[in-house]
């Protein structure tokens, strides 16, 4: 078997790395909830980043307050 092809890609983020973004909203709550815009350290990546989910990964970060918010990969960047 070859291991290229057993060997996972990384993430683009890791938990720890600093970044800015917008909230993702589920769609049944869009009615009473809005996208708020965030900078917050990552605290657990989700799945999809890789493969066929990759337009719904996500990560949850952890805002100055300690609370934790959800975020879509492609909504969010790195703070340099």
């Amino acid at each position: 078997m070859n291991p290229l092809r057993t060997r996972q890609a990384r993430a683009p983020y890791q938990v720890g790395d600093t970044v800015t973004g917008t909230t993702y909203v589920e769609p049944e709550d869009r009615r009473r909830e809005l996208p708020v815009e965030f900078t917050g350290t990552i605290a657990q990546v989700g799945a999809g980043w890789d493969g066929v989910d990759a337009a719904i990964a996500y990560l949850w970060v952890r805002l100055e307050s300690g609370r934790e918010v959800k975020a879509l990969i492609r909504d969010v960047e790195h703070v340099r």
